[in-house]
């Protein structure tokens, strides 16, 4: 099974429910090497689920020293797509290795 990192609104049960119909498991992990900004929100579906209007992204940092917590999740293959749905255009999914050494999922700025 694929893992998904969150580290902002996918954490919210509400969210998980209305995107995955079920609530996620996952354990506490670190993102290496990123920084968080902020992204406004214009999607009405993604700001009623979310109920914010500017949400985390994430962004490569110039300091390989920069971490962000946040849960890596595990996800079926369907709910991976979900995801994308859920994330607006001004993100992307890519994959990377995770301070546990798991692989997964992220969501980056595009």
């Amino acid at each position: 099974m694929p893992n998904l990192f969150s580290y902002g609104t996918l954490q919210k049960e509400q969210v998980q429910l209305e995107t995955f119909g079920r609530i996620l498991q996952g354990e506490k992990d670190f993102l290496l090497g990123y920084k968080l900004n902020m992204l406004e929100i214009t999607d009405p579906e993604v700001l009623r689920k979310s109920g914010q209007k500017y949400h985390p992204v994430l962004e490569l940092s110039d300091n390989a020293d920069d971490e962000i917590e946040g849960i890596l999740f595990e996800v079926t293959e369907a709910e991976i797509l979900q995801a994308d749905e859920y994330e607006v255009d001004d993100y992307k999914r890519i994959e990377t290795v995770f301070k546990s050494g798991n692989k997964g999922f992220i969501y980056v700025g595009t």
